[in-house]
C-alpha cells in the first residue's frame, strides 16, 4: 500500500513513529512542568501564610490559581457584608472567571480570550529579585499576568455606566481598580491619579505600599456644596471630568460598604493663601482688608480650594475634537507606548482615566456665586508654568498674568461678587518643561537673536506644533460649577475665550495683561502673540524683527 493510500501522504512508518514519539515526549515534558508550576505554586501559598499581613487578609473562597486576579491576598477597607463576588452589585448575576480552568487545552492555553501570561520558574518576572525586596517575603501578586481583557470574556461584567445621567446612582460609579473585589466590575481604562500613578505603581514595588490599600475615605467630604447642576445630565457638555467625583462617599456608600474600590477624582476644602504681590497690593492700599477675602495686614487670603483629576467619556472627547473614537483610541495607545491594550479590547469600555495632570481650583468669595447669574464673576483660566510661576523667570508673563488675575479676582469679591483662578497642569503649552528649555536655548542662540518674529517657529522646529493645550474641553470644570456667564475673563487667550463662548458661556469683558506689569524679558512673547491675533487693547507691532530679548550675558536688559 502506498503512503498516500494509508494516509501519511509521502511521511514513512518510521517518521511518523518518530512524530508520535515526539509529541508524547512534549506532552510528558508539558505535564512535568505543569506540576512544578503547582509545586513553586503551593510553596508561595506556603510563604506567604508565614508572613504576618498588615491587615487581617481575606481569602476568596472561589478563588483559583488562574483566576482573574492577579494578587494572592486582599484586604477589605470596607464591610464585605451583602456582597458577593459571584453576583456582583446588588446580586446581579456575573460570570465565574474560574471556569478558565476547567477549559484549560491540551496546549496549556485558555480557551477563554483572556490574553495572560503564564510563567515558568526560571521567568525573571518568577525570580526573587523581581518579585519581593525582602528575602524570604510573599510575592506581591501571582504567576499570572493579565495583559488585557475582552468584552463578555469570562468572569468580566463591568458596572453600568450611563454617561450625563441626572441620578447619579443611574449614572454609576467609576470603577477603574484592579484589586480583587473591583477588578470583575470595572467599567474604565487607566488607573486614579493620573501621571501619580506611576509613583503609586513604584510604592508597590518597592513594599511602602499594600498593591491591596484601600483608602479611608472618613472625615474626607467636600467643605462646600457643589452642584448638582443641569450640565452635569448633559453627555456632552461635560466629558473630561466625573461631575460626581466628589461625592462618591455619599453617593455610592452601599457600593464602597459592599467593597467596591470607588475613588474620588475631586477633592474640595479650604485654606489661607499667601503671596508676596498680595502683601505689597494691601500695602500700597490696591487691596483692602476686610477679614473675609482678605483676612489680614499681611495679604492673606481666604480661599476655597479644590483638585479635580481627569475623566475622560471617550466619546465625547472623540467628539469634542471632532474625531473618530477609534482613531482616538488607537493613538492614546501607541502614542502611550502601549501602556493601555484595553483601549483597544474593550471598546465597551467609554471611560480612560489618562496619565496626565488634572487642574486645580481657587474660589474667592462665596463658591455658591460661581452659579448666580445675578452675582459679578471674574474669571482667569490659567496654564502651568513652573519656571515664572514658582521661580520668577522673566522671560515670559505667567506669574503676573496669574498674580493680576488674583488680584481682579480679591476685588470683585470684595465688592459682592465672586472670582475663580482653574489651574491647569499643562506646562510649556502641553508640550512639557524639557521643550520649553530646548526652545528658550533655540531662541537665544538664534542668528540675528532671540526675535518676536521667530517666537512661534522655534517652538514649531522642536515641538512640530506651537502649542497642544487644544482648549476643548478646558470649558468642563466651568460648567461643573455651574457657571452660565463670566464678567470679566483675564485673559488675552483667544483658544480660551472662543472655547468658553463656543460651550454655551458668554464672556461680557476681556482683560489683558496691564503693560507696566510685563517682565524685562517678556515683549518677544507679548508682541509675537499680539501680531498673531491675540486679544489687546495696543496695537500690533508692524516689525516684530525689532523686538529682541536679551542675551544671557545681558544683565542690564
Amino acid at each position: 500500500m502506498s503512503n498516500a493510500a494509508n494516509g501519511t501522504h509521502g511521511v514513512s512508518q518510521e517518521q511518523f513513529a518518530q512524530l508520535f514519539k515526539l509529541i508524547s515526549d512534549m506532552q510528558a515534558a508539558q505535564l512535568r512542568l505543569s506540576q512544578q508550576v503547582e509545586s513553586l505554586q503551593a510553596e508561595t501559598r506556603r510563604a506567604l501564610e508565614s508572613v504576618p499581613p498588615k491587615e487581617t487578609p481575606v481569602k476568596d473562597p472561589k478563588a483559583r490559581s488562574n483566576d482573574l486576579s492577579p494578587y494572592k491576598t486582599f484586604a477589605f477597607g470596607g464591610s464585605m457584608k451583602g456582597f458577593n463576588p459571584k453576583k456582583g452589585l446588588n446580586n446581579s448575576p456575573i460570570a465565574d472567571a474560574s471556569r478558565a480552568d476547567d477549559d484549560d487545552d491540551s496546549d496549556g492555553i485558555d480557551s477563554t480570550p483572556a490574553k495572560t501570561l503564564k510563567l515558568t520558574s526560571s521567568s525573571p518576572l518568577l525570580n526573587a529579585s523581581t518579585m519581593s525586596v525582602l528575602p524570604g517575603s510573599a510575592p506581591i501578586y501571582t504567576s499570572r499576568i493579565i495583559l488585557t481583557t475582552y468584552p463578555n470574556q469570562a468572569g468580566i461584567m463591568p458596572i453600568a455606566l450611563n454617561w450625563g445621567h441626572a441620578d447619579a446612582r443611574v449614572r454609576g460609579p467609576i470603577v477603574a481598580s484592579r484589586i480583587p473585589s473591583s477588578i470583575k466590575l470595572r467599567n474604565a481604562v487607566g488607573a486614579h491619579g493620573g501621571s501619580y500613578s506611576i509613583y503609586r505603581a513604584l510604592a508597590v514595588a518597592i513594599r511602602e505600599l499594600d498593591a491591596s490599600h484601600v483608602p479611608d475615605l472618613r472625615n474626607t467630604e467636600p467643605v462646600v456644596k457643589i452642584g448638582p447642576y443641569p450640565s452635569w445630565a448633559d453627555p456632552e457638555r461635560i466629558v473630561s471630568l466625573d461631575p460626581w467625583g466628589h461625592v462618591v462617599k455619599d453617593v455610592f456608600k452601599k457600593e464602597l460598604d459592599n467593597g467596591v474600590d470607588i475613588r474620588p477624582t475631586i477633592a474640595i476644602t479650604k485654606a489661607h493663601m499667601k503671596l508676596l504681590e498680595v502683601e505689597e497690593a494691601v500695602r500700597k492700599q490696591r487691596l483692602r482688608v476686610d477679614g473675609k477675602v482678605v483676612v489680614n495686614e499681611l495679604g492673606d487670603l481666604m480661599v476655597t480650594k479644590g483638585a479635580v483629576e481627569p475623566v475622560w467619556y471617550l466619546p465625547g472627547i472623540a467628539k469634542r475634537f471632532q474625531v473618530d473614537e477609534t482613531v482616538l483610541r488607537r493613538t492614546l495607545f501607541e502614542d502611550t507606548g502601549g501602556m493601555y491594550p484595553e483601549l483597544i479590547t474593550r471598546p465597551d469600555l467609554k471611560v480612560f482615566l489618562p496619565p496626565i495632570g488634572g487642574l486645580s481650583i481657587y474660589i474667592l468669595g462665596p463658591p455658591e456665586y460661581l452659579s448666580d447669574p445675578t452675582k459679578v464673576l471674574t474669571v482667569r483660566v490659567h496654564d502651568e508654568c513652573n519656571g515664572s510661576d514658582v521661580f520668577g523667570s522673566d522671560i515670559c508673563t505667567c506669574r503676573p498674568y496669574l498674580i493680576f488675575g488674583i488680584e481682579e479676582s480679591v476685588k470683585t469679591a470684595q465688592q459682592g461678587g465672586v472670582g475663580l483662578i482653574v489651574y491647569f497642569r499643562k506646562e510649556g503649552r502641553a508640550l512639557g518643561e524639557v521643550t520649553k528649555y530646548l526652545v528658550y536655548n533655540a531662541r537665544k542662540r538664534a542668528e540675528g537673536g532671540d526675535t518676536a518674529q521667530n517666537y512661534f517657529l522655534r517652538t514649531e522646529n522642536i515641538a512640530g506644533v506651537k502649542d497642544m493645550r487644544f482648549q476643548a474641553t478646558m470649558p468642563d470644570v466651568l460648567h461643573w460649577l455651574g457657571i452660565r456667564k463670566i464678567d470679566k475673563m483675564i485673559s488675552m487667550s483667544n483658544m480660551k475665550y472662543d472655547a468658553i463662548v463656543g460651550s454655551g458661556i458668554p464672556i461680557l469683558e476681556r482683560v489683558p495683561i496691564p503693560q507696566e506689569m510685563l517682565p524685562p524679558d517678556s515683549q518677544v512673547e507679548i508682541d509675537a502673540k499680539v501680531a498673531s491675533g491675540y486679544f489687546s487693547h495696543t496695537a500690533a507691532p508692524t516689525d516684530l524683527s525689532t523686538t529682541k530679548g536679551r542675551t544671557w550675558d545681558d544683565i542690564n536688559h
